[in-house]
């Protein structure tokens, strides 16, 4: 059920420095608004940045939304029955690669939407088996306060919580911790619920309830939408519990690759930021405490709190400017006061859900695992900051999960790339980074063989994607440097393209997914090209400024936009890297890179 990924974007803290000046009746608010949109020529499905989604590759028929199971099961049904393809979306989208687009660019097949907007009523906690089964369409925040108000927790959460239950354990979502189950909530599922396509004499289309005991559950846990249309899941629960955070913010860079291992060991829910051009890193000291512990605080992520919406289109503006003015320097002015912001205000978390007063900030589970204020804002002047309804932030977001013995030495090569020139890192600083969480080896078949280390960091995307990007080239090669030269694995619901060329190669049991896959659709009705895709690695055909959106990776300056300076080069640290770099126009260069 691709389209309600958590994707966690890291949003300026200057935009909230700002809005501590502004002060607003509150009115209306501007919700986000539906992934759908129909007329009576058919559908449109777009993701919630506005990243893609038009007829050419994202149309479908009509679109269903089902309240219940047996409506769900029947509008499968009648999917197979008329050879229509399927795509299951939610309320959200946020899903940065195609995999929940209805069809390819050739119009392959004629597509349903069926969406699980409506069908979010059923929570069942079961006290005495420590479980919850939710409907596919519940979404995060609403069954974290179900269940909490009967005395439990949910243990793993994504950091946004604008999410669908069936969404975030389709594309991998996850929290941080090598501690008990990790920090994937694939991995916290006790059992799946899916429809599936039929024999006409079953009236084409089933129901199957995998349990543990199922192997087809390792296949269902994370899915990518393409077996079936999940219908519920069970998730285990434990007591309700409190956790205590602290941010230790150090100027000192060099150490990273020797404590990554010990900080995640010693904290259930550490995390590690860290911004290359400022030198910092920033520890997360995240663990349980007594119930009884003082404290009722809230994680309130600063980057998911509403943001007006004026400024928001301001600081868009300004980091327009910069871009076309290669205005290095002053991204890394806006960085410094990111940084400091987020220092102030604790990065969001707020001490007895008010304001934030000093460190430790403690609270329940439910308060402090997950955030996302800016989807309930009552202002009539704020939104997400992404929202694509106003012109405000656009970003690339890049995940790679690397195994944790490799881990370290990215960094160190990251490390080298950055000393060259520190301000080429002021960009990625703006937002949040470089973020590193932890997740445990999955029995997932497309989950993680082993300890993993996952890295994040959100930059500037163009709004027109024949422009290229300042330090261009500097992006491309971390990506390649994380997906080729360490073998990285990329976040099936994030990256660019090219992260995903080769991956079916880096999963020891994809072939036991593509089995499961073939018995539970054999006719491949969730499929599409833009999955397919996806799933399979597969690498589009090289076309001029392919390599600008991370379509392809560059062999001739016509990947890249020579006629405005950027031509195709060497990567500098990592040798075997092919990136668009900008170059003055005087510098000739051969027009294929050998």
């Amino acid at each position: 059920m691709p389209g309600a990924h958590c994707l966690c974007p890291r949003i300026l803290g200057f935009i909230h420095a700002l809005l501590l000046l502004c002060s607003i009746t509150t009115v209306h608010g501007m919700l986000p608004h539906s992934p759908v949109e129909c007329s009576s020529t058919g559908c449109i499905l777009r993701n919630a940045y506005g990243a893609w989604g038009d007829r050419r590759d994202c149309s479908a028929l009509n679109v269903t939304y089902p309240t219940t199971e047996e409506q769900l099961r029947s509008a499968v049904s009648y999917a197979v029955r008329n050879n229509l393809k399927v795509k299951v979306v939610t309320r959200f989208s946020h899903t940065i690669p195609k995999i929940a687009c209805p069809q390819g660019s050739a119009g392959a097949g004629a597509t349903l939407l069926i969406s699980t907007e409506k069908y979010d009523s059923g929570i069942v906690i079961d006290d005495a088996n420590m479980a919850v089964t939710a409907d596919a369409g519940v979404g995060l925040r609403q069954l974290i306060d179900a269940v909490e108000s009967r005395g439990f927790s949910l243990v793993a959460a994504p950091y946004w919580e604008g999410v669908t239950v069936a969404g975030l354990i389709s594309t991998g979502a996850h929290g941080s911790s090598w501690w008990g189950k990790g920090g994937s909530v694939h991995d916290h599922v006790l059992g799946i619920t899916v429809v599936v396509p039929a024999s006409k004499y079953e009236g084409y289309a089933k129901l199957l309830m995998l349990e543990a005991q199922d192997p087809m559950l390792n296949a269902a846990r994370l899915s990518l939408g393409v077996l079936g249309a999940i219908s519920k899941v069970k998730l285990s629960i434990e007591h309700r519990f409190k956790r205590s955070i602290t941010y230790e913010f150090t100027e000192k860079d060099d150490l990273i690759e020797d404590l990554y291992v010990d900080h995640a060991k010693k904290y259930e829910f550490a995390d590690i930021t860290w911004y290359p051009s400022k030198h910092t890193v920033v520890y997360r000291y995240d663990s349980r405490v007594p119930l009884n512990a003082s404290g009722d605080g809230v994680n309130d992520f600063i980057g998911f709190q509403p943001n007006s919406i004026l400024i928001s289109e301001s600081v868009r503006v300004a980091e327009n400017l910069l871009e076309s003015t290669r205005n290095a320097n002053g991204k890394c002015l806006t960085a410094g006061t990111t940084l400091g912001f987020k220092k102030l205000v604790g990065n969001g978390l707020k001490n007895n859900g008010q304001i934030f007063s000093g460190y430790p900030v403690v609270g329940y589970q439910g308060k402090m695992q997950t955030s996302g204020s800016c989807l309930y804002s009552t202002r009539f002047d704020t939104s997400c900051a992404w929202d694509p309804r106003i012109k405000g932030l656009f970003f690339y977001e890049s995940t790679a999960i690397f195994p944790a013995s490799a881990f370290g030495d990215f960094i160190r090569d990251v490390r080298k790339l950055r000393d060259l020139k520190p301000e080429n890192f002021c960009g990625v600083d703006i937002y949040n980074g470089l973020l590193f969480r932890f997740i445990k080896a999955s029995s997932a078949y497309l989950g993680q063989p082993e300890d993993s280390v996952v890295v994040d960091f959100n930059y500037y995307r163009a709004n027109d994607p024949s422009n290229p990007r300042l330090n261009q080239d500097v992006w491309e090669e971390v990506e390649q440097l994380a997906f080729f030269k360490y073998g990285a694995k990329p976040h099936w619901g994030k990256n660019r393209n090219i992260a995903f060329f080769g991956v079916q190669h880096k999963y020891p049991k994809f072939n036991m997914f593509i089995a499961a896959k073939q018995k539970m659709d054999p006719q491949n009705v969730f499929s599409s090209e833009w999955s397919d895709n996806i799933l399979y690695g597969k690498e589009s055909e090289k076309v001029d400024g392919c390599a600008l959106e991370g379509l392809c990776i560059c062999s001739e300056d016509r990947h890249c936009s020579p006629q405005k300076g950027y031509h195709c080069s060497h990567g500098l640290v990592y040798k075997e890297a092919r990136v668009c770099r900008y170059l003055q126009p005087s510098i000739s260069l051969s027009s294929t890179i050998a």
